[in-house]
C-alpha cells in the first residue's frame, strides 16, 4: 500500500510541474505573438499613405 501511495504522489508532482511548464510556455508564446502583431500593425499604419491601388 505504501508503494502505491508513493507512486500517486510522484505522479501528481510530475503532473503539477508539467502544468506549470506548459502554462509558462503558453504565456510567453501569447505575449510574444501579441508584441509581433502590434509591431507589424504599427508598420502597416505608418506606411498606409505609400500604398497605391
Amino acid at each position: 500500500m505504501v508503494m502505491m501511495e508513493e507512486k500517486i504522489y510522484k505522479t501528481m508532482g510530475r503532473s503539477g510541474a508539467l502544468a506549470i511548464v506548459i502554462g509558462t510556455i503558453s504565456i510567453v508564446t501569447g505575449v510574444t505573438s501579441g508584441i509581433l502583431l502590434l509591431i507589424s500593425g504599427g508598420r502597416l499604419l505608418a506606411r498606409r499613405s505609400k500604398i497605391l491601388f
